[in-house]
């Protein structure tokens, strides 16, 4: 019998439908050191004290992300018979590449659509001192508190600037708005405690008809980003001489307060992740190797700096164009660790490539794998601490919200289609409310950041049910054997022995 055209069409979409492989994180460089050397590290970590429990269960979650071994769901197409395994996540917010993918997709996607109104935003950038940033690193209400003073003074510009542009009475009548993101490392790994804020670039103020109208500003000049430096370094100044701290010593080993005697470990591991200096090999205590090309120093762009604090503002962008606030968003809740970046050297070592060249031609470093860990455990935020932040008109119990974000209009819409689709199957719309907006599902995510949808099948392409969720050995170990499947070898023995390591507190 000959094939129908509906045939054809269905065979052509079966074989060039993208087959999905599954993650095998255990395969990344990142996995296998770390699978490798964090025993090790804990023992080091012990003699100085201990690490503190939400480091390690971090880590020890990290190593069974994506690894059937320790749980996954099946799935099962029920028109082919076809299966899959999707192993669980372990949904940390630390360093996981994969777990941090995902979450960067989802705050994106959220911001993107339902936050951030369809005006002009613009990119504000604090860069702290170096000791502050060993103090930040663990020290989550003074952290706050300095983020806190520098979106103020970023608002206090913006209202200050539109009360003279505007002819207002008072700046209270100017209402602003962003959102801050608080980032614990830099291209080289290092403890680097800063803020990236999108801030509305203008202001919301109420008109004669009870509307709010958004005014946009124009572009901040040299002279009133430096203020902004220099109010938030004042404020900072007083911030660490009411808490007793001070930034005068300039020696990484330097017990700031009672931390270093609380956790000495972690604290050791903060400084010196901090300054950029290698705990073990023969460049204990020394700055890690970096690799210079000569060709590629570039020139010091003009910034503010006053007192250490460093600010820019000098990207903007319209939040109409959803794709680049988006990228934007993403680039701002991005993970720390960029594995397609991480290699090894053939002597045991970890080389991480920069995706930009410093100034001074900076374009990898080079790290012994405990120092890499140490570095890891520094990018673990404090627990019950957020990392993003909302000011002003964007937060979530600020009263002019419902008027300003996108939020309205989406539901609006929603109402409308429930409402066409109550009439169309003549049900009553009283008995058919629609759904209050929601996140997305995590296989939404996967799909966004992997360009693959677990729920589909990939020969038919119809949806695969649930079959079951296995996270009982005996139940894991039938299904992995029933697909061919064994337990994981012993990782490659292409690390450095552990005991070439010199790893001291």
């Amino acid at each position: 019998m000959p094939a129908t055209t509906a045939d054809v069409r269905s065979h052509h979409r079966a074989h060039t439908r993208p087959r999905s492989e599954r993650r095998r994180p255990e395969e990344s460089v990142l996995y296998r050191v770390v699978q490798a050397h964090w025993p090790e590290f804990q023992e080091r970590a012990e003699e100085a004290g201990g690490l503190p429990q939400f480091v390690k269960k971090e880590v020890d979650d990290y190593l069974t992300c994506g690894i059937l071994e320790h749980g996954f769901l099946r799935l099962a197409c029920l028109a082919c018979g076809h299966e899959r395994l999707v192993g669980f996540s372990c949904k940390r917010r630390g360093f996981c590449p994969s777990c941090l993918g995902r979450r960067m997709t989802d705050t994106a996607v959220h911001l993107a659509e339902n936050v951030f109104p369809s005006q002009m935003v613009r990119q504000w950038v604090c860069s702290l001192p170096w000791k502050l940033r060993s103090l930040l690193g663990y020290d989550k209400a003074l952290c706050a508190q300095v983020l806190r003073a520098f979106t103020e003074e970023v608002r206090r510009s913006l209202r200050h600037r539109a009360k003279k542009m505007l002819g207002l009475v008072s700046r209270a009548e100017a209402h602003t708005g962003g959102i801050s993101f608080i980032q614990r490392f830099d291209s080289a790994l290092r403890l680097n405690v800063h803020f990236h804020s999108l801030f509305l670039d203008g202001v919301f103020v109420r008109a004669e008809d009870g509307d709010l109208e958004f005014h946009e500003l124009p572009e901040p000049s040299p002279e009133q980003v430096a203020d902004v430096a220099a109010r938030t370094s004042k404020r900072v100044i007083r911030l660490l001489e009411k808490a007793g701290k001070t930034l005068d010593s300039e020696s990484f080993d330097d017990a700031p307060d009672d931390f270093s005697e609380r956790q000495p470990a972690l604290a050791f591991v903060y400084a010196a992740a901090a300054q950029g200096v290698d705990l073990s090999g023969d460049r204990a205590g020394q700055p890690s190797l970096r690799l210079i090309q000569k060709d590629d120093i570039k020139k010091a762009e003009p910034h503010a700096v006053v007192g250490g604090i460093n600010i820019h503002a000098g990207v903007a962008f319209d939040a109409r164009d959803k794709p680049r606030m988006e990228r934007m968003c993403r680039y701002l809740a991005r993970p720390p660790i960029a594995q397609d970046r991480l290699s090894l050297r053939g002597d045991g070592a970890v080389q991480y490539t920069m995706k930009k060249t410093w100034r001074d031609g900076t374009h990898a470093i080079v790290l012994q794998p405990l120092d890499l860990i140490a570095r890891i455990c520094a990018m673990i935020p404090p627990p019950r601490f957020n990392m993003i932040r909302f000011h002003g008109v964007l937060a979530p119990n600020a009263k002019l919200r419902p008027e300003v974000v996108p939020q309205k209009e989406a539901r609006k819409l929603a109402e409308e289609s429930a409402a066409e689709l109550a009439q169309a199957d003549q049900v009553d719309l009283f008995d058919r409310v629609p759904p209050k907006p929601k996140r997305h599902p995590w296989a939404w995510l996967i799909k966004r950041v992997f360009l693959v949808d677990v729920t589909e099948c990939p020969d038919c392409g119809r949806k695969m049910k649930w079959m079951e969720a296995c996270t009982e050995k005996r139940d894991i170990h039938r299904v992995l054997a029933a697909h061919g499947l064994t337990p994981r070898a012993p990782p490659p023995g292409a690390m450095a022995p552990l005991g070439q390591l010199r790893f001291t507190f």
